[in-house]
Formats: structure tokens, C-alpha cells, sequence
């Protein structure tokens, strides 16, 4: 218990500003303490014992349910106490609720319904971090930087980064109404979008002809790796007869990220050796080093990432370490740059903390937080021209009817329908584009440096 107060004195400003409803209030008495001058010196830390910490803390806890104009029960102002001192630490510590708690649990191991976009807290603001593939948000046109003012008409700056999740939730078939300043407008946007099953599905692949694989991470959840493997495997089967699979383009833009084990699993997927990831926290004698081992399924074609600045977390773990590990060229835009990681930690009555924990260094010792991966190809996405965005057609054809009796060449059909749409794609993506034609490269210029270096020598 003493080592709860000691936190609770941090959360007093919180308390009163979370109690009272001022969002963001916490961020305002931060600054209290700076003056007018030429020169700004931090203010001294003050010096309070434990005991007083929490004294202090009961004081508040008591002016407040006794004077406040609305009658709340103590445990109301002890979790608005709670979230308050957690949001006042980083955009990514929470306190969640049990209901919150759960929905959290079902984002990367069971279904759950919304709209599905990943967001962040950044100065006040909720920002969306990444719209998730081929969801009701992607297709309502939300973008990575967006920034999100309401949610059903109430300002999102007056809720915590979980709140602001649980209300844009909702029971399948619902609609939740958004006011959305996109990063390239001027004036707000109100969008309603009507929520849906969110897909856990997490990878997909399309060949692009002559044994290439565009392969498309979309998270990273409790599968991400054994489907990874599975498509990588359906590949080779594929191109079997074509001399197997001859470059992947692992495309990580807009992966908002996920669970840490995913991403060193899917790090080692395309590594034999050498460190993935390392993680410093408050004690540096407690880091850990998470390295690559050797496995029989190890894949080593010549590979192209793809990244933007919708790329997150688990999906910087992964281009860092197989940048640094000179496994893959990196070609795209910076990525997002968080560089931190979170523990879970379940409480006793169902609710939970999620609490940034330390840090993680690629293997070349560098920390990404707030800098992001910068490519090794800077390439700049350049949408399609209005002219050549498709225009949605329905078209139905016999395949398509529920019961239709099945044509041998059905699967030859299929397979032929998945190559055209890997080129498709490649028509309307320059990045892509420019992707394949590296990775068609590499090995060329893999044997001109062996050449060089050996000249040297």
C-alpha cells in the first residue's frame, strides 16, 4: 500500500481536473510552475515523504466529496484519480476498467465490433494512429493523422484514450458519428460510420508475377506469425513449378502494431541470427535481448519493407531489425516512431493498467521512440489521378450465386483472380511498384558489391 500512495500524490491536480470534468487540465497545472524570465529553470522536485504524500491525497479526497456540487461516491474520485495520474504520464499508460479491460483482451484474441482505426493521445488531441485494412473506418476515408473532435457530439478532450475506444465501440449494425479534422483540411468533417465486425485476419499476400509476393501485414495479433507462415507456404506451393518464391515485399504501412512476441516471431521468420529487439527499462541491468534463431522454415529471398507514417510499434521492431540486420531494404516514408513498450497488468477486481514499462532498441543500439525508421529509399505515396480511381461496379456472375455448382477449373480461376489483383494494385501504387522493382534488383546488386569488396581486398 505504500508504495500505491507514493504514486497517488502525483494524481492530485489530476483528481480535482478529472473529478470536475476538465480534460486536459492536468497538462495546464504541469506548467504552473514556469515564469517569465531569460532563462526557464525546471522546478525543483518536491520533497514529501510518503506519508505526507498520501495524507494529502486523503485531505483532497475529502474536500471534494464533501464540497463538490455533485454528489460522487468515493470510489468514482478514486478511478478518476487514477486515470488522471496514468494519462499525465504518456500518451500510451491507461487505466481501463473491466469493461475495458476486456475489450482490450478481445482487440488481439477474439472478435470484437467498431470501426476499426488505431488511435493515440498527442498533446490533448485523439489522433488516429492508422485506419485497420478493409474496415468501416478505412473505407470511410479516415487517414493517419487525422485528428478526432467529437465522438456523438461530445468533445473528445474532455475523455481519456479509453473512454474515447469504448464509446467509439458499439454493438455491429450501429452508427457512431465523428467530427474529424483531416490532416489536410482546414475545417472539421462530421462522418457517421455504421460499426462492424472487426477481421482478426492479419495477413494477406498477392503474387505479383515471376515468383514475387506482395505480402501485407495488417497487425500484430496472436496468429500474425502462424498465418505468416501459412501464406509464405501456399506461396512456395504456388510458384512451385516457376522455381518457387523469388522476393517478398512485406508491407508493414499503416500496421498500428500489437503484441511484442509477434513482432520478434515475425522478425525471426526472415532471420537465422543476431538480435531482433532489446528492451532497457527504468534499471538498465534489467534489459532484455530478444535474438534470432535458426529454424528449419527460415525464409531468405531477397526482400523489400514497406513503411509510413501509419507505421507503429511492433511494425518498427520488425523494419528496424531487418534494417539493421542488412536482411531487407527499407522504402517508403518515416514511420510513426513509438518506440515504447506496455505492460498489461490485471488488477484484482477485473479492471487493469496498461503502463509504459521501458523502451526497445533496434539492433544497432538506437531508439526509435518519437524518430521513427527512416527508409533507406525514401519514396513519397502519390495517389491515383481522380480519373483512374475505380468506379464501384456490382457485377454478378454465376460464381457468385449461394449453391452454384462448382467448375473443375474453379481453383486454376481463383488463383488467376488473386494475380490480377496484385496487379491491379500495382497500377495504382507507386510505392508497390517501386518496391518490386528493387527487390527484383537486390540480388544484382548484392553481386556487383561482392565484387567491389573482394576487388578491394
Amino acid at each position: 500500500m505504500a508504495k500505491n500512495t507514493h504514486f497517488f500524490s502525483i494524481a492530485i491536480a489530476a483528481l480535482l481536473c478529472a473529478s470536475l470534468g476538465l480534460g486536459g487540465c492536468a497538462h495546464a497545472a504541469a506548467k504552473l510552475p514556469e515564469t517569465k524570465g531569460p532563462a526557464k529553470k525546471e522546478a525543483p522536485k518536491e520533497n514529501i515523504s510518503k506519508f505526507d504524500a498520501a495524507r494529502r491525497f486523503s485531505q483532497v479526497l475529502d474536500l471534494v466529496e464533501r464540497n463538490y456540487v455533485k454528489d460522487l461516491s468515493q470510489g468514482e474520485l478514486i478511478n478518476a484519480a487514477v486515470k488522471g495520474m496514468l494519462q499525465g504520464l504518456d500518451p500510451h499508460s491507461t487505466f481501463m476498467n473491466a469493461d475495458e479491460y476486456k475489450e482490450m483482451q478481445e482487440t488481439t484474441s477474439g472478435e470484437f465490433f467498431g470501426v476499426g482505426i488505431e488511435i493515440s493521445m498527442e498533446n490533448g488531441q485523439v489522433v488516429v494512429v492508422t485506419p485497420i485494412e478493409d474496415t468501416p473506418a478505412f473505407r470511410a476515408g479516415l487517414q493517419p493523422g487525422d485528428i478526432i473532435l467529437s465522438i456523438d457530439g461530445q468533445h473528445a478532450q474532455e475523455l481519456s484514450l479509453q473512454e474515447v475506444v469504448s464509446r467509439i465501440r458499439g454493438p455491429k449494425g450501429t452508427e457512431v458519428e465523428l467530427a474529424v479534422l483531416h490532416s489536410n483540411a482546414k475545417t472539421p468533417q462530421t462522418v457517421r460510420i455504421k460499426r462492424d465486425a472487426i477481421p482478426l485476419i492479419s495477413v494477406k499476400t498477392k503474387p505479383l508475377g515471376d515468383g514475387y509476393y506482395w505480402v501485407r501485414l495488417t497487425r500484430f495479433s496472436e496468429r500474425t506469425t502462424e498465418e505468416l507462415k501459412e501464406a509464405i507456404k501456399q506461396a512456395a506451393q504456388e510458384s512451385k513449378d516457376n522455381g518457387g518464391i523469388k522476393g517478398i515485399i512485406l508491407d508493414l504501412r499503416n500496421n498500428p502494431g500489437g503484441l511484442l512476441d509477434q513482432a520478434v516471431n515475425v522478425s525471426d521468420t526472415f532471420l537465422s541470427q543476431g538480435k531482433i529487439v532489446s528492451i532497457k527499462g527504468r534499471d538498465e541491468k534489467s534489459e532484455r535481448i530478444y535474438s534470432a534463431r535458426r529454424q528449419a522454415d527460415d525464409v531468405d529471398v531477397p526482400m523489400v519493407v514497406l513503411i509510413n507514417a501509419g507505421s507503429a510499434s511492433a511494425s518498427e521492431i520488425v523494419a528496424g531489425a531487418l534494417r539493421d540486420q542488412k536482411r531487407a531494404l527499407i522504402l517508403g516514408e518515416r514511420s510513426f516512431g513509438k518506440g515504447s513498450v506496455q505492460n498489461i497488468i490485471p488488477l484484482a477486481d477485473g479492471s487493469g493498467l496498461k503502463l509504459t514499462v521501458a523502451l526497445y532498441y533496434t539492433p544497432n543500439g538506437s531508439s526509435i521512440q518519437a524518430e521513427g525508421i527512416v527508409p533507406d529509399l525514401e519514396v513519397v505515396f502519390e495517389p491515383p489521378r481522380q480519373d483512374e480511381k475505380e468506379t464501384p461496379r456490382v457485377l454478378l456472375r454465376e460464381a457468385d450465386l449461394s449453391r452454384h455448382l462448382e467448375n473443375s477449373k474453379d481453383k486454376k480461376a481463383k488463383g488467376q483472380e488473386k494475380k490480377d489483383e496484385g496487379k491491379e494494385q500495382l497500377a495504382k501504387d507507386n510505392q508497390l511498384r517501386m518496391g518490386l522493382q528493387m527487390v527484383k534488383s537486390l540480388p544484382k546488386i548484392q553481386e556487383i558489391k561482392s565484387g567491389s569488396d573482394k576487388q578491394v581486398n
